[in-house]
C-alpha cells in the first residue's frame, strides 16, 4: 500500500480488532506523511469545509487539544460538545443524539465512560465515529504509541513490549494491539486487576494466529525482563477516585522504578499516556530519564489522529 492511500471511507473507529494488520500499518504510514509535511510547513487540507463533532462525558488535555489542532491542520472544523452542555445530559437517547449529528456533521469523536454507548452511537450514526476513550479501549493512543515505537525503534516486528500497572483500558488495546503489530507483549497486573476476559481471549487468539508472543502475568519482574519498552499508566483512571487508596495498596511493588528498568533491554524506551503521578506509577528519575519518550508519544496522538480523521473522513491523499 502506498503513501497516503489507505481509504477507509465511512468506517467507524472503535477498536483496533476492527482493522487488519495492513489497514493498521496503513494509518501509520499516512501519519508519518502527515508529521512529515506538518513540519515541513506545507498545508494538506482534505478535510476543508468538513466538521468533526466532539462529545466530551470525560475531561481531557491530548485528546482535545489533539483532535481540534488536526481538523484545523487538515482544513477542517472541530465543534467541541461538553455532555453537560447537550441533551445528552438531560436524557436525550443516543440513538435520536447520533441521527441528529449526522445530519450536522461530517465525523464524531466520543470521550466516554461506557464502550457500549460508543457501539451504540456507531450504529445509529451514519457518519464515521471515533473512540477518543472509554473505560473499555483507547484505540487512538496505542496508535500513536506504534507510531512513537516505530520512530525509535525502526520497526514493530519482534519487538516486545512489557505493560505494568491496572489491566484497564490501555491495557487492553495493548492487547489486540500488539499482534496485529507484530509486537511481543507481556502484561503485568496485581491480582483482582487483570484486563477483561473477553479482550484477553480475544489478543490471545490475535497472537496465535500473528506468531507473536503473549503472557499476562503477576510479577512485573518477569514482564520486564529484556524488554524494549516498558509501558505504565495510572493506577487509578477517571471515575476511580474512590478506588485511590486501596489501589495504592493493591499496586505496591508495581511502580516502574530505577530497579525495575534495570533489568529491560539497554535501550530500554519508556512510554506512559499521561497524565502521569510521578512516585506512584513511575518514578521521577525514570519517566524524565533518557529512556523516556513521552512527549514524543504524547505529540503523535496529532498525526495519527489526523491519519484516522483523513482516511475516515476523506480517503487516500491527492
Amino acid at each position: 500500500m502506498a503513501e497516503g492511500t489507505i481509504d477507509l471511507r465511512g468506517r467507524d473507529f472503535l477498536d483496533l480488532a476492527d482493522f487488519t494488520s495492513d489497514e493498521l500499518r496503513g494509518l501509520l504510514r499516512l501519519a508519518a506523511v502527515l508529521k512529515e509535511k506538518q513540519k515541513a510547513g506545507e498545508r494538506v487540507q482534505p478535510l476543508a469545509g468538513k466538521t468533526l463533532g466532539m462529545i466530551f462525558e470525560k475531561s481531557s488535555t491530548r485528546t482535545r487539544v489533539s483532535f481540534e489542532v488536526g481538523m484545523v491542520q487538515l482544513g477542517g472544523h472541530a465543534l467541541f460538545l461538553a455532555s453537560h452542555d447537550t441533551q445528552l445530559g438531560r436524557g436525550e437517547p443516543i440513538p435520536d443524539t447520533a441521527r441528529v449529528l449526522s445530519r450536522y456533521v461530517d465525523g464524531i469523536m466520543i470521550r466516554t465512560f461506557s464502550h457500549e454507548s460508543v457501539r451504540e452511537l456507531a450504529e445509529y450514526a451514519t457518519v464515521p465515529v471515533i473512540n477518543g476513550l472509554t473505560d473499555l479501549h483507547h484505540p487512538c493512543q496505542v496508535l500513536a504509541d506504534a507510531m512513537t515505537i516505530l520512530e525509535h525503534k525502526s520497526r514493530l516486528e519482534g519487538v516486545t513490549v512489557a505493560y505494568v500497572g491496572d489491566g484497564n483500558n490501555m491495557a487492553n488495546s495493548w492487547l489486540v494491539g500488539a499482534p496485529l503489530f507484530g509486537m511481543n507483549l507481556r502484561v503485568a497486573t496485581p491480582q483482582g486487576y487483570e484486563c477483561d476476559p473477553g479482550v484477553a481471549a480475544r489478543a490471545q487468539e490475535l497472537a496465535a494466529r500473528a506468531g507473536t508472543e503473549m503472557s499476562l502475568v503477576h510479577d512485573p519482574r518477569e514482564a520486564v525482563a529484556g524488554a524494549d519498552v516498558i509501558y505504565t499508566d495510572v493506577w487509578a483512571s477517571m471515575g476511580q477516585e474512590a478506588e485511590r487508596e486501596e489501589r495504592l495498596r493493591a499496586f505496591a511493588g508495581f511502580e516502574v522504578t530505577p530497579a525495575l528498568v534495570a533489568r529491560a533491554a539497554p535501550d530500554y524506551l519508556f512510554m506512559h499516556c499521561l497524565p502521569a503521578h510521578r512516585g506512584e506509577e513511575v518514578a521521577p528519575d525514570v519517566i524524565d530519564g533518557p529512556h523516556s519518550v513521552i512527549f514524543d508519544e504524547a505529540e503523535n496522538r496529532l498525526h495519527a489522529q489526523k491519519a484516522i480523521l483523513v482516511a475516515t473522513m476523506a480517503g487516500p491523499l491527492a
